[in-house]
């Protein structure tokens, strides 16, 4: 499982948008948001590196 930070991940929509956009890279991955974390934890077999940009581009820039 891949953990990636967050930091401007602050609500519940923002958790929504972000978990949007991993399933459209990767629509048979298991997502997990942790809010006060700012912390997603990703089950996917695409590489970290792929769901970074992914979440780059969605405008949530995340670090591993």
């Amino acid at each position: 499982m891949l953990r990636f930070t967050i930091p401007n991940m602050h609500c519940g929509g923002c958790a929504k948008s972000v978990t949007k956009a991993l399933l459209s890279a990767d629509p048979q991955a298991r997502i997990e948001t942790d809010l006060p974390a700012h912390e997603v934890r990703v089950d996917s077999t695409l590489d970290g590196s792929v769901l970074l940009a992914v979440l780059s581009e969605a405008g949530y820039p995340a670090s591993q």
